[in-house]
């Protein structure tokens, strides 16, 4: 009997987008290092800033060309590891903290560890859905774009306030393990994916986000500099919002909260991130 020899089948075009669009970020990441090297801090910061647009890109275009895939999402979380894991650490040691050595370098590599405990942290929480639907409004910990943002933030604040200060070593330090931590805690942040926008409304946002990257592109510090602070003024909000709508909805805990004797997990705590937030 003579077998037949299986075909492979092609993938369509629209499966192919989202992945070139994350390995485009990768490259972002990785040139972001090359910049770093040569001593260019502005263009390394702003390679970074690419790849975290990116990354906010190659989650909806997969979904709006419904190209989602396992291993779209595995390619992702790579990328994010090496884009805002590894990258912001050599930045940051080239920087400011190469003199101090190996303690320097610990500090970085206890950095990256985090963000690859926190990037697998999410994998391992994509399919768990037994958190009240209501906490899917925040995020557990802060995701490894916005800890690679707070990273660079002294960095960035120098380029407009001088080196003075923000290229401390010791600044720099409490910046790596208080960055760290944040990615690796169970506090709940603040997340966007769930937020809808009255249609009333529609015009206001369009027009804000239209003058963000307008002042972005005409003042980019400065513009960088207030978004790093007050997504690190959201960090406490969050906290605060976070328990006020858990101590308003106990009837929503007690329905959805597991046998303790059988899970050890808070039942009120935040809900795994979504897809593309790690």
């Amino acid at each position: 009997m003579v077998r037949r020899r299986r075909r492979l089948r092609g993938l369509s075009i629209n499966r192919l987008i989202p992945n070139a669009i994350t390995l485009m970020g990768l490259c972002a990441g990785m040139t972001a290092i090359r910049w770093a090297l040569e001593e260019r801090w502005e263009v390394a910061v702003a390679a970074v800033v690419v790849a975290m647009v990116i990354d906010g890109l190659d989650g909806p275009v997969a979904r709006l060309m419904k190209a989602t895939s396992e291993f779209g999402a595995q390619l992702d979380s790579l990328a994010d590891f090496v884009n805002f894991g590894v990258t912001p650490a050599i930045i940051v040691y080239l920087w400011a903290m190469h003199e101090l050595g190996g303690l320097a370098w610990a500090l970085a590599l206890v950095y990256a560890m985090c963000c690859a405990l926190r990037l697998a942290r999410f994998n391992a929480g994509l399919n768990q859905e037994d958190a009240p639907a209501w906490s899917s409004k925040f995020f557990v910990g802060v995701p490894a774009p916005a800890g690679a943002g707070l990273m660079l933030l002294p960095m960035v604040l120098s380029f407009k306030l001088g080196d003075d200060i923000f290229r401390s070593q010791l600044l720099n330090g409490v910046v790596f393990i208080g960055v760290a931590a944040l990615m690796v805690s169970q506090i709940p942040t603040y997340s966007s994916k769930r937020i809808k926008v009255p249609l009333r409304s529609v015009g206001f946002v369009l027009i804000g986000a239209g003058a963000f990257a307008a002042f972005l592109f005409s003042t980019p510090w400065v513009t960088l500099s207030v978004a790093g602070l007050a997504y690190l003024l959201s960090i406490p909000l969050a906290q605060i919002s976070f328990r006020k709508m858990r101590s308003a909805m106990p009837e929503i805990l007690e329905a959805d909260a597991p046998d303790s004797e059988n899970n050890d997990t808070d039942p009120s705590g935040p809900r795994p991130d979504e897809p593309g937030s790690r």
